[in-house]
Order: structure tokens, then sequence, then C-alpha cells
């Protein structure tokens, strides 16, 4: 029978898929503790295993649970670095404009509008954009959208920003526009040359993120050091990046948006959130956090940030509160929650 489907093609030969892989992966996912649970009616229902480390400015670990020394890809929470890079090469934006540069956005009305001014003082429209065209991110803005009638659209896309502030600055200096994209690009090389510097390690891997861009893959505890030494700039481009995401924050997250509340409710604190679970924070006195839930789910992330910050002693109960604020529904109702384990 097994013979008959193959010749039919209904049954496929898939022992390629099992083969052995050479991927490598990284002790921050593959010796990665147990540290969230999720509670439902009192019943441990699933768990969630992460990795998550304090450095002090020196860039020593202050607290570490799981191994902080494997590479993860930051995701979205490179993009301060980038922003970075792009201010260092004549990006003239600030404030809420440079925020948005750092962001993940909600594409909201104003977040959409921010984005289409970066492009317009650079002299360009929406169609130069090459990140990944979508709907907003938050709900009713994507629900008013649809309904409108409007396709998915790149500026409307979470990473509008950044991709609009890097055509910015490619026009400052005259780079091609057309492939700002590529990893050799001027721009591209000047990004990762930020994050070797800032977070003092040579990426592992470098591979295409969400938005079409380049993401490079670094140790945990050198993300949290690097976040740490933005907090703490207190001059040159550094500290205009760290200003503009704590002057600004629902530009970098959105009206709803926890990252939004975090940096709103904690002097001094900048943060980003990422795809894939990752969060990262940098404290006025240099410390840094930064935390990775193994399997990428994000409802553990901000969880698993919160006891960290408990643990250190970093937020008021009510800012850690919407950090926590996991429900698990039944009916839709809550009838659980996420909660931190081993931190």
């Amino acid at each position: 029978m097994a013979a008959l489907l193959r010749r039919s093609g209904i049954l496929r030969d898939v022992s390629h898929l099992l083969a052995p892989s050479s991927t490598h992966v990284s002790a921050a996912l593959a010796d990665a503790p147990v540290v969230a649970h999720v509670v439902r009616a009192g019943f441990v229902e699933s768990v969630h295993h992460g990795t998550a480390v304090v450095t002090a400015p020196d860039g020593t670990v202050e607290l570490e649970v799981g191994d902080s020394s494997g590479a993860v890809f930051p995701r979205s929470s490179s993009k301060p670095l980038q922003a970075l890079a792009m201010v260092r090469n004549g990006l003239a934006n600030d404030g809420r404009l440079l925020s948005l540069a750092c962001a993940s956005h909600s594409g909201e009305d104003f977040h959409v509008a921010a984005a289409r001014e970066i492009l317009a003082g650079a002299g360009l429209t929406e169609a130069d954009l090459q990140n990944t065209p979508d709907y907003p991110y938050d709900e009713s803005a994507r629900i008013g959208w649809i309904s409108s009638g409007r396709p998915r659209q790149s500026v409307a896309q979470n990473c509008s920003g950044k991709h609009a502030s890097m055509l910015a600055t490619c026009v400052v200096n005259g780079w091609d526009l057309a492939t700002y994209r590529d990893p050799e690009h001027p721009l591209q090389v000047a990004v990762a040359e930020t994050v070797r510097e800032l977070t003092g390690a040579e990426p592992s891997a470098v591979a295409v993120d969400g938005c079409g861009a380049p993401i490079h893959a670094v140790p945990l505890r050198a993300l949290a050091l690097a976040f740490g030494r933005l907090a703490a700039a207190a001059e040159g481009p550094e500290a205009r990046v760290a200003t503009a995401i704590r002057d600004f924050p629902e530009y970098l997250g959105g009206t709803h948006r926890d990252v939004t509340a975090l940096i709103r409710g904690v002097d001094g604190l900048i943060a980003k959130d990422g795809a894939e679970a990752v969060y990262a924070v940098g404290l006025p006195d240099g410390r840094g956090i930064a935390v990775k839930v193994a399997d990428g789910s994000s409802r553990a992330r901000s969880v698993l940030l919160a006891a960290v910050m408990r643990r250190i002693g970093v937020g008021s109960d009510d800012v850690l509160a919407v950090l926590e604020n996991q429900p698990v529904l039944g009916h839709g109702q809550p009838v659980g929650s996420v909660v931190a384990v081993g931190v």
C-alpha cells in the first residue's frame, strides 16, 4: 500500500527531512531552563524555557538564568543599535522621528504619518521602501485599515520607521537606494560595525530579518551590555538615541504596548522588544538586561523580564504588573496566567 501511495504521489519520501542537521543550536536555547509556567485553573498546562541576564556597566554578569554566552538573533531589539549607526552617519532626525527609527511601531495613524514625514524630508516616497508590506500591528488600527479597503503596505508595517530612516541616511551620504538592504551596502557595513562596537562581540551569524534587513547574532549578555551602554550615555549619538526613546516611547511601540508603558514608568530606562521572544533593557546606571524565551513565545517574554526586574529591584508594582499581564483564557474569561519560575 505504501508503495502504491508513493507511486501516486500521495505519500512522498520525507527521509531527507529527518536526516541529522548540521544547524548550530545556541547554548541560550539548548541549555535553557524552565522560566515560566502556563497555569490553567491551578494546573500547569505548559512550560517555557528561557535565558536571562543582567550585566554590570563593565560587562560582568550580575545575574544569569541559563547560559547567556549563547548567541541569539536580537531581532527588533537590534533597532536602537541600527539607529545609532544611522545617526553616526549623518541622520539628522531627533525626537519622535528618531524614536520611530528604533521602532516596531503599532501602525497607528501617527506612526504612519511620521514614517511618511521621514521619507518626505529626504525627498523620497513610499515607493522607495523595501520592508515587507503588511497591515498595522495594532488590532484597532488593523481593522480600520482593512475596513477602509487598503491593502498591505510597507508604510503600515512595523519596521517602516527604520527603513525610512535607513533610506534617509543613504540620501545624506549619496549611497545607492536600491540596494540598501544588502549586507555589503555601506549602510549595512556601518550597522555591523556599530553592533560589534556596542556589544563587544563579533556576530556569529548574519541573516535576513522579518522586514528584509540584515540581522546579526550576538551573545545574549552582549546585547544586555549594549543596552546598558546606550542608556548610560551622557552625550553624543548614543545619548541622542536614548533620549529619543525616553521622550517618545509611544513612537517606539504604540498606545497599547507594554514596551511603551515600561519606558514611561521607569525613569531613565530604555527598552526594545523583539520577535521570537527577545527583550532588551538599558538602565541609566549602565546595567543591561536581556531575556530570550527559547521557543519564541511572546506570552512568556515580558513575564520573564518582569521577574528579572523584580529580582534586581527595578520598577514599581504597577509597571511590572503590565509586563506580567498575560492571562490564560477559558471561554473568553481569565482562568489562569503565565507565571515566572526559577528566576
